[in-house]
């Protein structure tokens, strides 16, 4: 970046470069979401009971970009891959089945997941609004709060091993390619087979916008890593995720006084920015409530299950389902798969009539 990151880091400080990077990511998921309907719940809610699949098919467009354009950085030695939240620690399956049918259960309850709650709260939804409360409040809960413990006692978080586990890494060791060749050719084959889906080709916006989320993804990991390279902090290398870093959102506003600006609190903000924007663009701004306790019930109930199964999974559908699976960590297609998993189980006790939450 020669002289623009000179200046840069030279006029402000890291976190607030940090929060910049973030908004800069969150604005594109914000509009993707507002503009082109990337949303994780309405892709399963079509899937199983909308007659449609394009929605999900974005997901491929998705994954494929940041799969590309995650191991390209890092081919070009601007990404250090091991360095990557997902990758510097080692793998626990049983936290992502558990944490990923956790928060797939709660997703399906409130709604949505983190990612939509803030797009819609972007929009003038105060049920979502509600919902990120609730859901940043229980992730602090898991992590560092009275549930820690317990979470580490029965789902330790240990550092990655000299083996990092990433499909990447394994199938580099028993194949003749690059590391990187690896990883750019998985990228390149889930875009193309996710482009057999003649709904998807017929929808050149839903390309566009399941594109962007990928970008926003390596813009992420490119921006944190050259923050972190170029300046005086070692931190772990991050993309976007939306739950924990609700809650130190909210610490943030309540404590800035005494705590610092991250990349996920300007991620978060970004997300509400792009989607207001998006929003204003359509037309669709407006103020909705909940009008119904029962459902404000099932809701919160929802959303202190996505707070505490994300934490237990190191990430939410799109922390794992994207960021985690764009470095191809083992973690990031099982969280997904049994993210999907516990919101299809939701969906199905919802349609059938069950409202309440045992």
């Amino acid at each position: 970046m020669g002289q623009l990151g000179t200046f840069l880091l030279e006029r402000f400080s890291e976190p607030t470069l940090m929060a910049l990077a973030g908004l800069f990511g969150g604005v594109l998921l914000g509009l993707a979401a507002r503009l082109g309907r990337f949303c994780t719940l309405g892709a399963i809610e079509d899937l199983y009971y909308g007659a449609s699949s394009v929605r999900f098919a974005m997901w491929g467009i998705a994954l494929g970009v940041a799969i590309i354009g995650t191991f390209g950085l890092s081919a070009a030695g601007a990404l250090a891959l091991t360095d990557t939240l997902y990758l510097g620690i080692a793998w626990n399956p049983w936290a992502s089945i558990v944490g990923g049918l956790i928060f797939g259960y709660g997703m399906a309850l409130a709604g949505n997941c983190g990612y939509g709650a803030l797009a819609r709260m972007g929009c003038g939804d105060l049920r979502s609004f509600m919902i990120v409360i609730v859901m940043g409040v229980s992730s602090y809960v898991a992590l560092g709060g009275p549930l820690s413990a317990a979470r580490l006692a029965i789902f330790p978080v240990n550092d990655a091993g000299p083996n990092p586990a990433s499909l990447a890494h394994l199938a580099s060791s028993f194949l003749p390619f690059d590391l990187h060749v690896t990883g750019i050719t998985i990228g390149v084959l889930i875009i193309l087979l996710t482009l057999f889906h003649a709904g998807l080709r017929n929808s050149p916006k839903s390309i566009l916008w399941g594109a962007v989320v990928g970008v926003a993804i390596i813009s992420g990991w490119g921006f944190t890593q050259w923050i972190t390279a170029h300046g005086f902090d070692r931190s772990i290398i991050v993309s976007h995720t939306f739950t924990a870093p609700v809650g130190e959102t909210l610490l943030y506003v309540m404590t800035s006084s005494g705590n610092s600006i991250s990349f996920g609190t300007g991620s978060v903000c970004g997300v509400v920015l792009g989607a207001l924007l998006g929003c204003l663009i359509k037309g669709h701004l407006r103020w909705e409530a909940c009008e119904d306790p029962r459902e404000l019930r099932r809701q919160i109930g929802g959303a202190v299950l996505m707070g505490i199964g994300a934490v237990i999974a190191v990430g939410c559908s799109v922390g794992q389902g994207l960021s985690a699976f764009s470095v191809l960590a083992y973690s990031g297609p099982v969280t997904l798969a049994c993210i999907v998993a516990g919101a299809a189980i939701g969906l199905r006790q919802l349609i059938v009539g069950f409202s309440r939450i045992a």
